[in-house]
């Protein structure tokens, strides 16, 4: 008899040996990494009953004729989906390996069928047990799950004999295969986790490194470019870039020179030549990122067929309306390639270059325009919003890529509109359009602790009004109430119109408004000084505050013709 188990136990656990190849190739494709984080959201709980539905038929195939039975793997799928998807996953996944191994037929065909969808539903319940005692992270520890799917185990021999008959053929089936069985799956199902384990902690490395790459150049860049978009400010950042991110050689252009580089081959490549590469001329007449991998797409260095550099990434820097001003450029030599992450990396160092040349542009173009106070209202804004905006994206990166995207492209939205101001007046969508971008990033910081709304539904959309006249009103609605509360914090934007008068609002529910000791500062004293300037003395900011409940700031300013 023990000679027989022996044999089994070697049996299933060189079938859960495939079975676990099969998942750790798996585990190296975009289909794995909705499962290396606890699944809540509908997509990643049907990709989760999707894998795991295959890994219980799989086991049930793997498996090996017993007595008219099957001795298996399959509580391996069942538990896992359970763990990593919820009791109704765990119950989906169980329901469909066992009618599966219901459809085999034999004399615990029934049995098997119950005791699959019992599995899941346990491995269900130890996901909401730790979800909500605040636990989550023991779902990814392997010898939680191990226990739970050996503890799975011992309730599907149990029902074998239950229900399956004749109960002397059950018993000697459950002899049999007991030992077999709860070894391999148990010792399968915590080396699964260990592989999603290790898939996860791979993601969180390359998550961490690109933040803290990110973060490092961000901060050494900081304003260089700003000074001016000229050879000498070029080579001070590409030098940054070269150091941080330790590829093969960094360079910047123009639309028509080289203006820095650094790295393998910069004895021929030098600051001041012309551009000669066909890959930055297709970058820059179709404002579209080129990489050339020197496989599928060729490269070789335009200067010297002896250069050891083998690839090339050319990212567009993008001025006013898009258009392309210049471009940074990623190389590696022949036996390297240039990896995902500094493809990544270059294009969102190039959008942050390009915010810094648009605001050194703006700022020498909009001197006479907006005077001082316009200028000391914009370097408020942006050195602590940045940090905060890249703060809060080194966070979301880790847990939701898709969303750290979309803040990118709030984050580019803010500063363009914050740069890309051609005249003192904007139209209020204009200003409705850069402030919801900026919220939208404090939300992402905030959490589920900030609320937006928005009624415009009567607004006169094309209503001009000096720039930047919103985002100090709103900011201060968030960064002096709502981020103040312990509580959720809800901030409301709307407008009225009324004989004439078209009255824009900002409301927070924090209260906490009080009034300046005096007129000289920036935020809404400025806004209401230029709102008077421009319209007249009736017009101009109203404060009205109930303390701990409501802070109303609202800018009246009259109904233009421009605007019926």
């Amino acid at each position: 008899m023990l000679s027989i188990q022996l044999t089994q136990i070697l049996l299933l656990l060189q079938q859960m040996c495939v079975y676990l190849v099969i998942a750790y190739l798996l585990s190296k494709t975009p289909l794995f990494i909705p499962l290396t984080r606890v699944t809540l959201r509908l997509p990643h709980k049907l990709v989760c009953y999707v894998v795991f539905s295959g890994f219980c038929i799989m086991g049930t195939y793997f498996g090996f004729h017993v007595n008219d039975s099957i001795a298996n793997t399959r509580a391996t799928g069942a538990v896992l989906g359970g763990v990593l998807g919820g009791p109704l996953v765990g119950m989906a996944v169980g329901l469909t390996g066992g009618l599966h191994r219901y459809s085999l037929g034999g004399f615990t065909a029934g049995a098997c069928m119950i005791s699959t969808v019992v599995e899941g539903l346990l491995g269900g319940l130890l996901h909401r047990a730790l979800l909500r005692s605040g636990r989550m992270e023991r779902l990814f520890d392997p010898r939680v799950v191990a226990l739970t799917a050996l503890v799975a185990e011992m309730l599907q021999m149990a029902i074998i004999l239950a229900i399956a008959r004749p109960f002397a053929d059950a018993w000697a089936l459950v002899k049999s295969i007991a030992l077999p069985m709860a070894i391999a799956n148990t010792v399968g199902t915590g080396m699964f986790m260990q592989i999603l384990l290790d898939r996860r902690v791979s993601i969180e490395k390359a998550s961490s490194t690109f933040s803290g790459k990110a973060l490092k150049i961000a901060a050494r860049a900081e304003g260089l470019l700003r000074k001016g978009f000229n050879q000498e400010n070029s080579m001070r950042v590409a030098r940054i870039v070269y150091e941080e991110l330790g590829v093969g050689a960094v360079a910047m252009t123009d639309r028509d020179k080289l203006l820095a580089f650094i790295g393998i081959g910069d004895d021929h490549h030098l600051p001041g030549q012309p551009i000669t590469s066909a890959h930055t001329y297709r970058a820059i007449n179709e404002n579209q990122v080129v990489y050339a991998d020197g496989d599928m797409v060729p490269y070789r260095c335009s200067l010297d067929p002896g250069c050891r550099l083998g690839s090339t990434l050319v990212i567009p820097l993008r001025g006013e309306g898009d258009q392309v001003i210049g471009t940074i450029k990623l190389y590696e030599p022949r036996n390297k390639l240039i990896s995902s992450i500094n493809v990544t990396l270059g294009e969102g160092i190039a959008r942050l270059l390009s915010t810094q040349i648009l605001a050194g542009r703006f700022e020498a173009q909009q001197q006479l325009l907006v005077r001082t106070e316009l200028k000391l209202l914009h370097a408020q804004v942006n050195p602590h919003f940045l940090f905060n905006a890249l703060n809060t994206l080194s966070a979301v990166i880790r847990r939701d890529p898709e969303h750290a995207r979309q803040l990118v492209q709030y984050l580019s939205t803010f500063f363009r509109k914050n740069l890309k101001r051609q005249s003192d007046d904007v139209s209020l969508s204009d200003e409705i359009e850069h402030v919801n971008a900026y919220l939208q990033i404090q939300q992402a910081r905030f959490a589920d602790q900030l609320h937006v709304e928005f009624a415009l539904d009567d607004a006169p959309l094309d209503l001009l009004l000096p720039a930047f006249s919103l985002q100090p009103l709103v900011e201060n609605a968030v960064k002096h109430g709502t981020s103040q509360l312990l509580g959720q914090g809800r901030v409301r934007i709307g407008a009225e119109v009324a004989n004439g008068t078209v009255c824009i609002w900002v409301e927070d529910n924090a209260g906490l408004y009080q009034r300046p000791l005096d007129s000289d500062g920036l935020g809404m004293s400025l806004v209401d000084r230029r709102i008077k300037a421009r319209f007249g003395e009736a017009w101009g900011i109203r404060v009205q505050c109930t303390p701990d409940v409501l802070t109303r700031i609202e800018l009246h300013v009259p109904l233009m013709e421009e605007s019926l």
